[in-house]
C-alpha cells in the first residue's frame, strides 16, 4: 500500500512537473510566435551595464541608436536577449533610467534567472535545474561570514541562486581561492565569480550566463527555432562565458576590463567569432553586426533624409516620422516647413488622430501644429524612441502597426501604446489613422497639453 502511495506521489509530481515545462514551452512559442514564423536570422544576447548601456554616454546616442536599428532591420524576424548581473528589481530600475527596449527574454542575477515577456514570466523549470544538493545558500552564507573582507550586498542582490558580496581591493584571488576549498568541503558544488575588482558572486555551478544562453539554444532548437546566427555582447569576466558557446558570435566591446581581454588572450585568441570592437557598448555592437555580415548596421539615426516614403516598411515610415519629430522638437531640421508639407500629405484627407486623452483629431491639422513646436526642446535632453515596432495586421494594401512610442525631457517620461493604420496609394504609404492610449509604463498619464503625437 505505502508502495502504492509512493508511486501516486512520484506520479503527481512528474505530472506537475511536465506541466509546467509543457507551459513554458507555451510562453517560449508565444513570445516567438507572435512575429516569427520561421527561425530567427540573429539572435543578440547583450549584457546591460557598460555594454548595451553607455552610462559615460549621458546622452545616450549609442543606445538611441541600436535601438532605432533593431526596430528598424531586426524586431520583425530576430530575438533580443538581455544578459545581466542584476537582479530583477535592478534590471527594472535601470529601465528607468535609460531607454531600453523591450527584450524578448532576460536573463538575470549572473544567469541564475530567465524570463520572457513584457510581464517577465519566470522560467520554472530553469529554477528546477539550478535546485540541487549540491547548492545550499545557508551554507554559503555561513562560510562566508569568517571572512571580514565580505560584506553582503544590498537585499535587492541576494537571490534564491545568488550570493553577492563586496570584498575589500586586492583581496578577490585569495578569498575566492579559500572559499571555494570551504564550501568544497561543505559539499557544495559552486562557481565564485569576481568582477570591477569590488564584487564577488557565489551561485551554483550550473548557473551562470553561459549556462543560461546554452540552456535557451538547446529550448529554441527542440522547437525547431534555433537562430541563424547568434551574437554575445559583453565587457567583464561575467560575460566570458557567453564567448565559450560554440557557433557563438562575440564582440568584446572596446571599453571591456582587463579581465575580461586577459581572459580572451589566454583562451580564445585564436577564436575568429570573437572581437574585440573599437566602438564602446551599443555601438562596438552595431560595428560587430558590419564585421560579422549578421544583417543591416546603418542605423536610421545615422539618415538626415526624411522624405523618402516609397516603401511598404511600415516600421521603417513610424521610425523616419518619429525621428524627424525628435529633431524637430531638437531645433535640428532647418527646412522644417517642406518635411512638414510632405508628411501631411502623406495623411489620408480625413485621417484621425485618437489623442491619449481620448479627444478625437485630424491628422493632419495635427501634423501641421507641429511647426509651433520647432525647437522647443533645443538645450533641453530630449529622446524620442519606439519599442516592439511589430506589424499586427496586414490585407491587400492595408497594413496596421502596433508600438510603444517613448518620450522623455529632462527626467520625466511619458509612453503611449500607439497604433496606425496605413493604405497604399501609388507605391506610397498613406496614414489613415494614429490611435494612442497611455502605457502602463508611462509615468504621466494626466498630460494632455504638452503630448502632441
Amino acid at each position: 500500500m505505502g508502495g502504492w502511495v509512493f508511486s501516486s506521489t512520484c506520479t503527481r509530481r512528474s505530472t506537475s512537473r511536465r506541466r509546467r515545462i509543457d507551459i513554458l514551452k507555451d510562453i517560449l512559442q508565444m513570445v516567438i510566435m507572435e512575429r516569427l514564423k520561421s527561425p530567427p536570422s540573429l539572435m543578440i544576447v547583450s549584457d546591460l551595464d557598460h555594454t548595451m548601456v553607455d552610462h559615460q554616454d549621458h546622452e545616450n546616442i549609442s543606445l538611441l541608436r541600436f535601438n532605432s536599428l533593431w526596430e528598424y532591420a531586426y524586431r520583425r524576424d530576430s530575438l533580443l536577449i538581455f544578459s545581466t548581473a542584476r537582479s530583477p528589481i535592478l534590471y527594472k530600475e535601470l529601465r528607468k533610467e535609460k531607454p531600453l527596449l523591450t527584450p524578448d527574454i532576460i536573463i538575470t542575477s549572473i544567469g541564475t534567472e530567465i524570463a520572457f515577456g513584457n510581464s517577465m514570466v519566470p522560467d520554472h523549470s530553469w529554477v528546477e535545474t539550478l535546485n540541487s544538493d549540491k547548492w545550499n545558500r545557508e551554507i554559503v552564507l555561513e562560510e562566508s561570514s569568517k571572512f571580514p573582507e565580505l560584506t553582503l550586498q544590498p537585499k535587492t542582490e541576494q537571490r534564491l541562486h545568488k550570493v553577492s558580496f563586496y570584498i575589500d581591493e586586492g583581496k578577490g584571488e585569495p578569498v575566492t581561492k579559500e572559499l571555494s576549498q570551504l564550501l568544497e568541503k561543505r559539499g557544495l558544488d559552486v562557481k565564485i565569480i569576481y568582477s570591477w575588482g569590488k564584487n564577488l558572486d557565489v551561485i551554483p555551478r550550473g548557473g551562470g550566463k553561459g549556462e543560461a544562453l546554452e540552456y535557451l539554444l538547446k529550448k529554441l532548437k527542440a522547437q525547431g527555432m534555433l537562430p541563424v546566427n547568434t551574437l554575445a555582447c559583453g565587457d567583464s569576466e561575467h560575460d566570458a562565458e557567453l564567448f565559450s558557446i560554440p557557433d557563438v558570435h562575440g564582440v568584446m566591446v572596446s571599453n571591456s576590463q582587463v579581465e575580461l581581454l586577459k581572459w580572451h588572450s589566454e583562451n580564445a585568441l585564436d577564436n575568429s567569432k570573437v572581437i574585440h570592437s573599437s566602438e564602446r557598448c551599443a555601438n562596438g555592437i552595431i560595428q560587430a553586426i558590419s564585421h560579422f555580415k549578421l544583417g543591416p548596421s546603418l542605423s536610421p539615426r545615422d539618415v538626415s533624409e526624411f522624405l523618402n516614403r516609397k516603401t511598404d516598411n511600415v516600421g521603417h515610415e513610424v521610425l523616419r516620422f518619429y525621428l524627424f519629430y525628435e529633431r524637430l522638437r531638437q531645433g535640428e531640421i532647418k527646412s522644417f516647413e517642406t518635411y512638414i508639407d510632405s508628411f501631411k500629405e502623406s495623411c489620408q484627407k480625413d485621417g484621425v488622430f485618437l489623442h491619449p486623452s481620448g479627444e478625437e483629431k485630424c491628422l493632419r491639422d495635427t501634423i501641421d501644429e507641429l511647426r509651433k513646436h520647432h525647437g522647443d526642446k533645443k538645450g533641453k535632453k530630449f529622446w524620442v524612441w519606439l519599442d516592439q515596432v511589430l506589424l499586427i495586421d496586414t490585407t491587400p494594401g492595408k497594413w496596421i502597426v502596433k508600438f510603444d512610442k517613448w518620450e522623455q525631457c529632462e527626467d520625466e517620461r511619458k509612453c503611449c501604446t500607439t497604433t496606425v493604420e496605413f493604405s497604399s496609394k501609388g507605391g506610397d504609404l498613406v496614414w489613415e489613422q494614429v490611435k494612442q492610449i497611455w502605457s502602463e509604463e508611462s509615468e504621466r498619464k494626466d498630460d494632455y497639453i504638452s503630448w502632441i503625437i
